[in-house]
């Protein structure tokens, strides 16, 4: 391990907090948690484990390269995590060029498994793999091979978040291409992977993935229908299940789950996708070569059993009531 005093920018969240609380499995390093409200509590993690493992609250913001400069120089931080600021006007390369200036000398940057490729020749109008894409280029630009390393998680099993609203005011689950399937990688896992790469325990193997860059997937493909006949067996609810069509579907994921309009059609257009593989029987898609290439990442480069759906939604059933 690398012995070096650490970085995790954006503790509270899903990725962040996982991070954050597997970190110490690696090493003792000497950990800063960067966050704008350093009150705000980090999810399965208390102040007295805080405490015990020496964490250290600084307040910090990825959108302000000025306060990213001071905290770091602070801090003496040689690796960061960070994760993607949507809406960044020059898609976080000052923030990265900031990490850099103030003595960062290596990235574990949270991306998405949609990025694959020449990065340079991805097209704008395909806004998820592109945006994370902009930030890939720039810490290649600005750190270069073998200093950073994006990890590329497939479809989070947090998305099942998304439908909170719906399941508490009316018991239902409303779905496009229900019969699409998804691996459902987990929080947990996606941070046990970043943990082991920012306390420096791990590197790239570049004979199985793109260079600078990790592919995680959950354990198994699950129908969406079936995802949420787990899920609902776990939260003790007889959720109702309702098809609905692609227009349908516009309006409900941007205005009852709170999607970005910009990028729900692209959401669409995945549950096609994966609905006409599974009805055609196709299995040669990038998705379907990324995932038995990289569904074994997990234990590898964590050294963990991959965490199931199921595993995953009783550790956070308070997630779902909250």
């Amino acid at each position: 391990m690398s012995g070096e005093n650490l970085i995790i920018f954006g503790p509270t969240g899903h990725v962040g907090s996982a991070v954050t609380r597997s970190i110490h499995n690696y090493g003792n390093n000497k950990v800063f948690l960067a966050m704008r409200d350093p009150q705000k509590p980090i999810p399965g993690l208390s102040r007295e484990q805080e405490k015990e493992r020496d964490f250290e609250r600084i307040q910090a913001d990825l959108r302000n390269p000025e306060s990213i400069h001071s905290v770091v120089g602070t801090s003496g931080a040689k690796r960061a995590f960070i994760y993607l600021i949507h809406g960044s006007t020059d898609n976080m390369r000052s923030s990265i060029e900031a990490l850099k200036s103030a003595g960062i000398e290596y990235v574990v940057f949270l991306s998405s498994v949609s990025v694959k490729g020449d990065l340079r020749s991805i097209q704008h109008d395909n806004h998820i793999p592109w945006v994370h894409a902009q930030v890939e280029i720039a810490l290649d630009d600005v750190f270069g091979h073998g200093n950073f390393v994006a990890i590329r998680p497939a479809y989070f099993a947090n998305n099942a978040l998304w439908w909170k609203k719906m399941i508490a005011e009316r018991g239902e689950v409303k779905l496009v291409y229900p019969q699409a399937k998804f691996d459902n990688i987990t929080p947990t896992d996606m941070g046990r992977v970043a943990a082991a790469f920012l306390a420096g325990g791990v590197e790239v193997d570049e004979s199985v993935d793109e260079p600078n860059s990790v592919n995680l997937c959950g354990p198994e493909m699950i129908s969406q229908r079936d995802m949420w006949g787990i899920i609902g067996r776990v939260l003790g609810k007889n959720l109702k299940i309702t098809e609905m069509d692609e227009k349908e579907a516009l309006e409900v994921i941007e205005k009852e789950m709170g999607m970005p309009a910009l990028v729900v059609p692209q959401l669409i257009a995945i549950y096609k996708r994966r609905a006409e593989e599974e009805s055609e029987g196709r299995s040669g898609d990038w998705f379907q070569d990324a995932y038995m290439r990289s569904k074994e990442n997990v234990p590898k480069y964590a050294g963990t059993k991959p965490t199931t759906l199921e595993e995953w939604v009783k550790e956070n059933t308070w997630e779902f009531e909250a």
